[in-house]
């Protein structure tokens, strides 16, 4: 697969309106748009795809489903799912509201992906660098949590 570098998108007007009737007060998705922006770039991923071949899903929205997925303890079906179905998740990924999904095995390898190319600490160490920067967090401190619970969120880890 081929990466054709592109930025996560403004918020479609309409997906905008909908979502703020919806949801009025917002909700954990649609703030962590609004309070952390973009933060996941797709050039980050550059070096994980080939130069030629069919064009990849882009990596910085793969991301920061990843980290969605996480935060609704979904499965990869359940994630993309969410994707398709989802106001809230069409908000804070930038998608029109009729943005179809796509087939829940490019999750995990995306996942693979990020193993394979020893970025897995990127999911995390952006998102911290991105709430330091706001002074969410402190740079100072040795408390630390890691990618991988992140990383290996899948369909398998997520049978009950």
């Amino acid at each position: 697969m081929v990466l054709h570098p592109q930025s996560i998108t403004p918020i479609p007007i309409l997906t905008r309106e909908v979502a703020r009737q919806a949801f009025p007060k917002g909700n954990p998705y649609m703030i962590l748009r609004d309070e952390l922006g973009t933060f996941y770039l797709d050039e980050d991923f550059a070096e994980l795809y080939a130069t030629e071949g069919q064009p990849a899903l882009h990596p910085g929205r793969l991301a920061l489903i990843c980290v969605m997925q996480y935060m609704g303890n979904l499965s990869d079906r359940e994630a993309t799912e969410a994707v398709a179905a989802r106001i809230d998740w069409k908000y804070a990924l930038g998608l029109e509201l009729t943005d179809p999904s796509f087939d829940s095995s490019v999750l995990s390898l995306f996942r693979s992906r990020l193993l394979k190319g020893g970025k897995e600490k990127l999911l995390l160490d952006r998102l911290l660098e991105r709430c330091q920067e706001l002074k969410l967090i402190k740079a100072k401190g040795k408390a630390r949590t890691d990618s991988t619970h992140i990383i290996g969120c899948d369909s398998e880890s997520q049978s009950t």
